[in-house]
């Protein structure tokens, strides 16, 4: 007898696999789950292990990997503008809402339930979410539905309040790429120019704005060395039954993910450059500028979701960071 799919070697052991494992063995799994952490890959492994267990349990006759079993339902971001559509009324398409609902009431074919997945559920548009809503107010029976996203806040509250709650934290694994440190290096060093140097000589203002485009430049050039880099290591491991689609979603996923650490890493450089200020005559101001930076960080960052160019979101935390910390 095949054993179930090992859950991400990192949670092996917590006390969050092991209710999972206990809720599955009692048969007593609520039928919509939400996974929600920092890291989409993590949340995926869990699902996937989850999903195994009840598709594949001991009793079956016959065993299938998850993403090939006949009871096994998934729906993921499509397009470049990573949606997940609500599909025409008369004739929904592939990867759409409205293609995707009517299969959850349909017989499981082999296991003794179906199990269906969204991936970055929090890419449902309004009309996909509303009608979501509805089969979660009236779940199809032998049906376990497992939403995925890293950004549970943007799930609609009614969406939030019908499914299980398991949160995941991000196991943090630094961005190995050249370059990166020095640039984190050289973005502290402007902060302490910004704050010392008198912002109205026009050669310092001149030297804190080339800086800033300088900083920009490098910064690009840094994503797409650790993106290609981390591609090259990813793809050897990318099972071959892959479609197009799938391949696109997990390469547009690791860019993302990466360029969601830069974003972390420029964040935890600004409140390691605050911190040692937050003393004396100067901790006032400090605490104004940084909760500011933080503020627009968190803003200009948040824009990416909606295909803000990574390039411009930082130009603009930059530019207002000039004004933040500028000393007059």
């Amino acid at each position: 007898m095949s054993s179930p799919l090992p859950w991400p070697t990192a949670l092996e052991g917590t006390p969050t696999v092991s209710v999972l494992e206990r809720a599955i063995e009692r048969q007593r799994l609520s039928h919509s789950l939400l996974l929600h952490g920092g890291d989409l890959g993590l949340l995926v492994g869990v699902a996937h292990a989850i999903a195994d267990r009840l598709l594949n349990p001991a009793s079956a006759p016959a065993k299938f990997p998850v993403k090939e079993h006949p009871d096994y339902l998934a729906l993921r971001p499509k397009g470049k503008t990573r949606i997940i559509p609500i599909g025409k009324a008369d004739s929904p398409e592939p990867g759409t809402m409205r293609e995707f609902l009517p299969k959850l009431y349909v017989t499981p074919a082999v296991a003794p339930r179906k199990v269906a997945i969204l991936y970055e559920a929090d890419r449902m548009n309004t009309e996909s979410s509303n009608a979501f809503l509805k089969t979660l107010e009236e779940p199809p029976g032998n049906t376990t539905l497992i939403l995925l996203t890293t950004r549970p806040y943007a799930l609609l509250p009614t969406i939030l309040s019908r499914v299980l709650h398991f949160r995941f934290p991000s196991i943090a694994t630094p961005v190995q790429a050249d370059g990166w440190a020095a640039w984190l290096d050289d973005y502290r060093a402007w902060l302490d120019r910004l704050t010392t140097a008198v912002a109205t000589d026009r050669k310092v203002v001149a030297d804190h704005v080339f800086t800033l485009y300088g900083l920009c430049a490098r910064f690009a050039a840094v994503l797409d060395f650790a993106t290609e880099q981390s591609w090259k290591e990813q793809k050897e491991k990318i099972p071959d039954d892959l479609d197009d689609a799938e391949i696109d979603a997990i390469q547009t996923g690791i860019a993302n993910g990466i360029r969601a650490h830069l974003f972390a890493d420029i964040e935890s450089a600004t409140r390691a450059f605050a911190l040692p200020k937050l003393e004396g005559a100067t901790a006032e101001p400090t605490r104004r500028a940084l909760v500011a930076a933080i503020e627009q960080l968190e803003h200009d960052a948040g824009l990416l979701r909606l295909n803000l160019n990574e390039s411009a979101a930082l130009e603009h935390f930059l530019l207002s960071s000039l004004r933040l910390w500028s000393r007059r």
